[in-house]
């Protein structure tokens, strides 16, 4: 409750809040990716678990037309935090994403003003004045814990309440992933932002993203635990590497689309620009492992570059990875990926759901294999990275005889953080491993331990 005093303190005294008007506060945490990582935007299973670190966000509204941002974060990172906009300044999507690349000091605020363009768009009735934002994050940036997600879900939820919008779950998540994709450009899947509105402490949330389907949260077994361990390697969803590997799986379906002369078409119902089929409705995941092992593995090419694939498939079905010059894409393997992984995340589940119920080192042992066999799926694509392949080496090292099971790098790949799942009382290994890795000379590590609820279960608190 510390956030809520500081901000019942702002009002007190007339610092930043006025003292007559309520404020609203919401709370998002960031995620692990146990499983799933970049199958999420080719329609597969994704199986997430949130973090105890998180973003808070107050919001009041204004009488006038002003938008008043206050992030403390941003300011300790270095960037521009405090800043007031105008409604006028960005009246249009092309006003929004001008103004919020004027300066890498206010990038930011993509994830704040895209939302509230986001809700000015949607419900213009009801959003009719400026409003005031103050953010405070303890998520890490670009460590692949969804530090983006968290700022989106926390801001959205709050300004929502702020002007009288009932906003959560899918729709929630949908209207944050809009603006990641739309305003700041990335081309993230929903995983992320859905994980940290719908998730709980002690639970995983499987989520099929096609484009948005929770499944039942899933108890973790008694006796494990979740641990993640950043690597002090910066990881962006908006890097070149991420983007390459994604813009080859989509590369990778519209070639197998063409050998079958399956027609590909523009999702005109869709809000998030989408490509669909009448065979697998434009998600790779829905192809089988089997007969893509049978029929098309053997044939694709393992890279491609632009103007062949241009010359020869016509379309490039991601709206959010244009393709670019001199970039060799890594055609087999991420769309290997894209089929294998969501296979991968289906036996998990399955076995989670079993364990969860009646507790067997075999399903811990065999839940392990498929985070490593996912981990190293991940160099194939072009997204690995030295630093975590020796956090992932010190996990199989110290090994199942110490209770250590499983261990991947999440998300986005190429940097960033390494899932482990782990017994609880591997607590003192997990210390080790780190401490072994902070001497390697990567980078600075930060531990993760424990989950939190997520932004619908945490609600709204007014003050």
């Amino acid at each position: 409750m510390d956030f809520v005093n500081k901000i019942t303190d702002f009002k007190e005294k007339n610092d930043f809040f006025s003292s007559s008007d309520p404020v609203y506060i919401s709370r998002s945490p960031g995620r692990l990716d146990l499983m799933g990582g970049n199958d999420d935007y080719t329609g597969g299973l994704v199986f997430e678990s949130t973090i105890r670190e998180a973003t808070f966000t107050a919001a009041q509204l204004r009488s006038d037309q002003t938008i008043e941002l206050n992030n403390n974060t941003a300011t300790d990172a270095g960037w521009q935090g405090k800043l007031h906009v105008e409604w006028s300044e960005i009246s249009d999507e092309t006003s929004v994403k001008e103004f919020v690349n004027r300066s890498l000091s206010i990038r930011w605020t993509a994830y704040v003003l895209g939302n509230l363009f986001y809700l000015r768009k949607k419900y213009p009735d009801k959003v009719t004045s400026g409003i005031r934002l103050y953010i405070e994050s303890s998520v890490p940036l670009n460590r692949g814990v969804s530090s983006s997600a968290a700022v989106e879900v926390s801001v959205m939820k709050a300004s929502a309440a702020a002007y009288g919008i009932d906003l959560n779950g899918t729709e929630l998540a949908l209207a944050c992933q809009w603006v990641e994709n739309v305003i700041a450009d990335s081309a993230c899947g929903i995983m992320d932002q859905i994980a940290v509105v719908a998730g709980r402490e002690g639970y995983i949330l499987p989520l099929v993203c096609q484009p948005c389907l929770p499944e039942p949260l899933i108890q973790l077994p008694e006796g494990l635990q979740i641990w993640g361990i950043d690597s002090g390697v910066s990881h962006q969803v908006a890097g070149i590497e991420y983007e390459a590997a994604r813009a080859a799986a989509f590369m990778g379906y519209k070639i197998i689309c063409d050998w079958e002369k399956i027609p590909v078409t523009l999702d005109q119902q869709s809000e998030i620009g989408r490509y669909t089929d009448p065979e697998w409705n434009g998600y790779l995941a829905n192809l089988s492992h089997s007969i893509f092992q049978e029929k098309y593995e053997h044939r694709l090419p393992d890279q491609m570059n632009k103007s062949q694939f241009i010359n020869q498939h016509h379309l490039h079905t991601d709206p959010f990875t244009p393709l670019k010059d001199h970039v060799a894409y890594n055609i087999k393997a991420n769309t290997t990926y894209a089929v294998e992984e969501n296979y991968r995340v289906q036996l998990f589940s399955e076995l989670s759901k079993g364990a969860s119920l009646s507790a067997s080192k075999r399903s811990f042992v065999l839940m392990g294999e498929l985070m490593y066999q996912s981990h190293y799926a991940y160099s194939a694509c072009g997204l690995g990275s030295n630093a975590t392949d020796l956090l992932v080496r010190l996990c199989r090292t110290e090994g199942v005889e110490r209770g250590i099971y499983g261990a991947k790098i999440t998300g986005g790949g190429a940097g960033g953080t390494v899932a482990i799942l782990a017994e609880k009382s591997a607590k003192p290994t997990i210390e080790k491993i780190f401490a072994t890795y902070s001497n390697a000379g990567f980078g600075t590590p930060y531990l993760f331990e424990g989950s939190s609820d997520g932004a619908d279960f945490y609600g709204i608190i007014l003050c």
